[in-house]
Formats: C-alpha cells, structure tokens, sequence
C-alpha cells in the first residue's frame, strides 16, 4: 500500500481509547502502512481530508449522513461480549445514582441534579430526550441539568454527589467498574434506556473506495483474539453493518425533539 499514513480520530470515550489504538494498528498492519490515532476535535475532519477513519457515536454518524453527498460511509461496529448484547452490535444507556440513594427509576429523579456528558452523545443525550419523551417528562422533570462533557466525569460526579444521576454508555460504564472494582461500592444501576445501535467505525467519504473496502474487510476479521484491549474494552469483535441499522438512532432523534434543551449550569469545575 505504500508509505502514506492513515489517519484515525476517535471522537467517543477517552476510557476506550487502547481499544481504537489497538485497532488503528491492527489495520495499518493488515494493510501494510502506517497510522496515527489522536483525539478528533471537529467532525469537519471527516471531510477535509484530516482524517481516514472515525470511531464515532451513531448520533454524529446519522447527522454525517444528512449532507450531499455523505460525509461519512459505515466500515463495522462492535459488538460486546455478554449476554445482555446477544452478539448484536447494540448497546445500552444505564442510569446511574449513588449505591445508597433510594431511587429506584427516572421517575424518581423529581427535582434532583442530572448530567449528560455532551450533545453529540446518543447513550447521553438523544436516547435521553426520546426516553424522558416518551415517559411523559421534560427537562423540567430535574432540579438542574449539567453537561459534564465525557461520560467518565458524570460518573465522578455522581459518585462524590456533585449531581443525583446520570445515563452512562453500557460499555464505559463496564470499563469503569472492571478499572475500578470499589466504583461498585459507590453506584448503582436504577434504570435502562435502549438497547440502540452501537457507535460505528466510519471511513471519510474521501478516502479511496478501494482503501475503505480494504479496511472493512480487516475489521470485519478482527475478533478477541486480535489484542488484549479488545476483552478489556468488553468487545467480543467487529462486524460488518449497514446505514438502515441506525434508524433506531434517527427515529429516536426525532422523538426527543419535542423535549428541546435544558438550561444548562455549564461545564462542572470539578475533574
């Protein structure tokens, strides 16, 4: 394939990150060149020519695919390894409070703190809205509505009680308490939004049809026994998928609209 360097952004949780590192080698290996990964900033890269390849959530991956021509194209999703994930390449919003708080669903969270980690987040933020719309509650349902910017801090915050809940990606979550087994001590499960499509690796609409074609057919090969960081990051392998498999992302999109937008506290001043 040359010397050219392919390049990988990850736009999703910085916990997971050794898994898309691990996968960004595992390519450029199959393929014969190099790679880099670093932390996308903008989705913009996608289309100018910054970067190659994207592990991203399913909201931005639906949004990409509303421009003419789309931004972005499918190469494979995950799927994680337990039961709850029957071998589909789904995922789940768990709701979190702290272990001894009497809650025992989001209805129970009336007039108590919510975060959500940002609004290019389906497990924080659309599923959120489509979950609270469909329960007949709004915003208006919590006392205060911060966004904490990655899933890692609204679990922080809501283990020192800077805020009551919040709605944590399945799989961050189980990195968590596999990182930091005393976390179990602190939280707990109350509530479970989805399941939903989990987050794609995407392919810039620019990149060389035949270079996407090369990468999918690595990625579709690449199961547990690829690397370590796979059963760390909780991933049984990856699988080839296709755009129909995220209407549930788009239709749920369109169910938390009436929702609208919280007002926000901001950014919290704690790490």
């Amino acid at each position: 394939m040359g010397s050219r360097e392919l390049q990988f952004a990850t736009f999703l949780a910085p916990s997971v990150r050794p898994f898309y590192e691990a996968v960004a080698s595992l390519v450029g290996d199959a393929l014969g060149m190099p790679t880099h990964l670093r932390t996308g900033r903008s989705f913009d890269e996608l289309s100018d020519g910054s970067t190659d390849v994207a592990f991203v959530c399913g909201l931005p991956y639906v949004r990409l695919g509303r421009a003419d021509p789309p931004r972005a194209e499918l190469l494979a999703a995950p799927v994680l390894a337990g039961e709850r994930y029957g071998g589909r390449p789904i995922y789940f919003s768990d709701v979190i409070v702290r272990h001894d708080d009497q809650a025992t669903s989001v209805e129970d969270l009336r007039d108590r703190a919510w975060s959500y980690n940002d609004r290019d987040s389906h497990s924080g933020w659309s599923l959120t809205r489509a979950e609270l719309a469909a329960r007949g509650l709004t915003w208006a349902h919590f006392s205060r509505v911060v966004e904490a910017g990655f899933h890692q801090r609204s679990i922080a915050m809501v283990a020192s009680g800077e805020v009551d809940a919040s709605a944590i990606d399945s799989q961050v979550l189980a990195v968590a308490l596999t990182e930091d087994p005393g976390l179990a001590d602190a939280v707990r499960v109350i509530d479970v939004f989805g399941p939903s499509t989990i987050q794609p690796v995407v392919a810039s609409s620019r990149l060389d049809a035949g270079l996407r074609e090369d990468a999918r057919r690595v990625l579709i090969d690449l199961d547990a026994t690829a690397s370590p960081t796979f059963a760390a990051a909780g991933v049984e392998r990856l699988v080839a998928i296709d755009d129909a498999t995220y209407d549930d992302i788009r239709a749920m999109e369109r169910a938390g609209e009436p929702i609208g937008e919280p007002a926000d506290v901001g950014y919290p001043t704690t790490s």
